[in-house]
């Protein structure tokens, strides 16, 4: 049986969850006597505003579009940066890392990401909405959770 690299994903963004879902991984699913495994961090940008209309109807310019697209920039590595901090604070120096960054709609090109990249594990952070928030907005873990061709570990903030 070969020894291949096992491929953890961790879909991390600017909350508090995701990123104790993070340490969490490191943690829990990276052991330091297996250095086999793969951290891959994955960021997801809202899509673009290509022709977004504001709330009365105008077409948005093309230097307000420009900020929003700097602004995602700017917050994509920002969250990173926060991540390759955590990893830095479990002394993971020895882990692989990999960073990915998508654009769109969180759930479906999270668990395209997971199914490209041909990860063995996703993991992610949970929200703790409620039923009637949940049912609402939508559970982009409860998506991939049922949608990923691979298992999800969804971890809940003590």
């Amino acid at each position: 049986m070969e020894n291949r690299e096992r491929k953890i994903m961790v879909a991390v963004d600017e909350s508090e969850e995701s990123m104790y879902a993070l340490s969490w991984s490191i943690s829990n699913l990276i052991s330091d006597t297996n250095n086999n495994s793969k951290l891959v961090l994955l960021y997801v940008k809202p899509p673009s505003a290509v022709y977004s209309l504001d709330s009365a109807g105008y077409i948005f310019s093309s230097e307000t579009i420009d900020a929003l697209e700097r602004y995602s920039t700017q917050l994509a590595k920002s969250v990173m940066k926060r991540a390759e901090a955590i990893c830095r604070k479990f002394d993971a120096t020895n882990i692989n890392i990999e960073k990915v960054i998508g654009t769109g709609e969180a759930k479906s090109v999270i668990c395209n990401a997971a199914k490209k990249l041909e990860v063995d594990t996703l993991v992610m952070g949970s929200h703790g909405y409620g039923f009637i928030k949940r049912t609402l907005l939508g559970s982009v873990s409860d998506y991939c959770a049922k949608n990923a061709k691979c298992p999800v570990v969804i971890v809940k903030q003590p």
